[in-house]
């Protein structure tokens, strides 16, 4: 079994994740047992916008640092969702790219296009305007750890401002995210992703969190 690094790219993990108000003695749990991390991964903040679709929940699209990152769903093994980076986009991006790869991952009617190129500006334009499309504005604060060899983390999210709390464990090895489970006590609460979750603060989605 290979050695997972984090912030390096591997083969597509699964994953674990779970969001709630309150999942202190479970982040308590995760900072006791982990194995010294780099510094650089301790504590990271970030600005993000997801793009949101009322007819998809295959395709995980966001916006971080200019840059547009697509991830899609392979498959649920044992309970935990395996994603697979899809797409990596820079603006302006291309009238064609948006045709052939990005409005198809939202899976809705694709709006007129008049441009051989849109901003960032423009595109969130576009979003704003299609009846089927949200974007979020998400807020992270993300505390790192490595349990049984699995990327972690604790997160402190807003979304439109309002204020959640994400912990998770991933990794290629399905065993490995199963014992972080058991040794955080996380076991019963329901795993679910960013998309889900989103959904349900913004209402496109009426189903409550972990808590």
């Amino acid at each position: 079994m290979s050695e997972l690094k984090i912030g390096e790219i591997s083969k597509p993990r699964f994953e674990f994740r779970t969001f709630g108000q309150d999942f202190t003695a479970a982040a308590e749990r995760m900072a006791r047992l982990s194995m010294p991390i780099p510094e650089k991964v301790w504590h990271r903040e970030s600005d993000e916008i997801y793009i949101m679709s009322r007819t998809n929940d295959l395709n995980n699209t966001k916006i971080r640092d200019g840059k547009m990152d697509v991830k899609s769903y392979v498959t649920t093994t044992d309970g935990l969702e395996q994603w697979d980076p899809k797409l990596k986009a820079e603006f302006p991006i291309s009238k064609q790219q948006l045709v052939d790869e990005i409005f198809p991952a939202f899976m809705v009617e694709l709006p007129e296009l008049n441009e051989a190129e849109y901003s960032f500006d423009a595109f969130i334009a576009l979003i704003d305007q299609h009846p089927d499309l949200q974007a979020v504005k998400i807020h992270k604060e993300r505390f790192g750890y490595m349990v049984n060899n699995t990327i972690c983390e604790v997160a402190n999210v807003l979304v439109n401002g309002a204020k959640i709390v994400s912990i998770n464990s991933e990794s290629t090895e399905l065993e490995d995210i199963q014992q972080t489970i058991k040794d955080v006590k996380l076991e019963g609460v329901e795993n679910i992703n960013y998309l889900q979750a989103i959904k349900r603060i913004i209402g496109m989605k009426n189903l409550p969190l972990a808590n």
